[in-house]
């Protein structure tokens, strides 16, 4: 709903910038924006920091960086936009497409040497879409830490950041956004006045609403991202005119447990292991990745099983603890043959034992009927592994249209004054569809490399806008989200 309301009372906080949402995005932006020289501060509808980028590996890809060079890999950022656009096709935005690969070696280091993210090259293995070793993350591989180091940032820096605290709605004056009007935990309105105001607020995963006009195929998925994705930036983005672009693109997952709902970690395909369907029968070849497997499974016979063998579990627990979650009793289930399993999850054991036999022999060197490839450790051997897995929906891949300073655009490419957005708010570069133009670490790359852009790039703006024009304001305008 949209209203027009003659303010009466003035605003009462009054910022350079204000951001909304405290995850990857959010704070980055914040942070690149109060280092610009902003005085800056951030709103969160829940009671913590994290948002997807919590819930992530915390990888965030870089080409060029001199992690790389020190272990001599040879990167650049043409070859990372081959790269990219090999996996994505042709989408809405190539040009954030193409800035993003620029900047992206420039942001891993600002996040080191800056935000004081710990931050390490990941040599052990490449991830999907790759052709060298670029994606930096944690030691421990965990999106939380990463989000830990820039809550650091934000609180060395002295950056308010208001907890429990929804943005309700955009303050328009003529066709400029000038800040929001926020909702804390007594139900008291605050309106902030803001020269520049970031949408950080991420996608649409959670709004059933949402994926059902938008991205109807991820509907179809679990949904296993942060809660918080309930899609206020597209609404109030539309409200204003804004364009939308690569809105039925998503980050899939083929590896959700169906039995705990945690991450079989798709290092186990990686080391070997297959993906049956009910029938006991592969359908696809595994390693297209995670999220574009997932759309596979969307349109095949589930229930669906990860069929791996103990030397497999082993070696991937070793190297990935939370792996252990995965392979307890009565999650997932190890037997000395193959007839066990299928007796355990109802599969017919012929087909079973027929497609592992196929798979052993593409393993060594045979033609796989599925077109796989590459085989990790080789052909599986007894005693096996296997657990029941439903394919995920992470996080939307699709938003707002912006340009290279995230400034966000209306339908007609005009820019809407004073209002930025990144991460799962704007149009991110996983293509036009589905889940298969998704290379690992574009969620990230979309959320810290536009929270970086659009922080500099709102506070610059913020130096331009008077802010006692803003606060004489006495006729504005009001969006209402949702």
């Amino acid at each position: 709903m949209h209203a027009v309301v003659a303010m009466t009372q003035p605003f009462d906080i009054e910022l350079d910038v204000l951001v909304i949402g405290a995850g990857g995005c959010g704070l980055t932006a914040a942070v690149a924006a109060h280092e610009a020289g902003a005085e800056t501060a951030i709103v969160e509808k829940l009671e913590r920091a994290g948002g997807n980028t919590g819930l992530s590996s915390g990888s965030v890809p870089g080409a060029g960086t001199r992690f790389q060079a020190l272990a001599g890999v040879a990167d650049d950022a043409c070859r990372f936009r081959r790269d990219l656009t090999q996996v994505s096709g042709s989408h809405d935005v190539p040009h954030i497409e193409r800035m993003l690969a620029d900047i992206s070696a420039e942001l891993v280091e600002w996040l080191v040497d800056c935000a004081g993210v710990n931050l390490e090259l990941v040599e052990t293995y490449r991830h999907v879409g790759h052709s060298v070793a670029r994606l930096h993350a944690p030691p421990s591989r965990d999106g939380a830490d990463l989000v830990r180091d820039l809550e650091r940032a934000v609180e060395t820096r002295g950056i308010a950041v208001a907890f429990g605290q929804p943005a309700v709605r955009l303050l328009v004056s003529g066709e400029r956004v000038v800040g929001a009007e926020t909702l804390d935990r007594r139900g008291e309105v605050t309106r902030i006045a803001a020269s520049s105001v970031v949408l950080g607020s991420n996608g649409f995963g959670a709004s059933r609403t949402l994926l059902d006009q938008l991205c109807p195929l991820a509907a179809r998925a679990e949904y296993a991202g942060a809660p918080g994705s309930e899609g206020e930036a597209i609404r109030w983005g539309r409200e204003l005119g804004a364009g939308l672009g690569n809105v039925s693109a998503f980050q899939g997952h083929a590896g959700l447990s169906a039995r705990n709902g945690a991450l079989v970690t798709w290092t186990v395909i990686e080391r070997g292991g297959i993906i049956v369907d009910r029938h006991g029968k592969r359908f696809a070849d595994e390693t297209i990745g995670y999220s574009a497997f997932a759309a596979q499974e969307l349109s095949a016979d589930g229930p669906f099983y990860m069929i791996y063998d103990r030397r497999i579990a082993d070696d991937v627990r070793a190297g990935q603890p939370p792996f252990a979650q995965v392979c307890q009793p009565g999650v997932s289930v190890q037997a000395d043959t193959l007839d066990d399993i299928a007796h355990r999850f109802e599969l017919d054991p012929q087909t079973l034992s027929r497609t592992v036999a196929d798979a052993s022999r593409a393993a060594r060197g045979g033609e796989d009927p599925c077109a796989r490839r590459d085989w990790g450790l080789g052909a599986l051997a007894a005693p096996y592994c296997a657990t029941p897995i439903t394919p995920a929906l992470f996080h939307t891949q699709g938003g707002l249209m912006i340009d290279t300073d995230a400034r966000v655009l209306r339908t007609d490419e005009t820019v809407v004054d004073g209002l930025f957005a990144g991460g799962g708010a704007a149009a991110g570069i996983s293509g036009r569809s589905g889940a298969g133009g998704y290379t690992s670490g574009n969620g990230l790359l979309s959320a810290l490399g536009l929270g970086y852009v659009a922080g500099r790039a709102a506070a610059r703006n913020a130096m331009q806008v008077a802010q006692p024009h803003l606060a004489s304001l006495s006729h504005t305008h009001v969006q209402h989200g949702g």
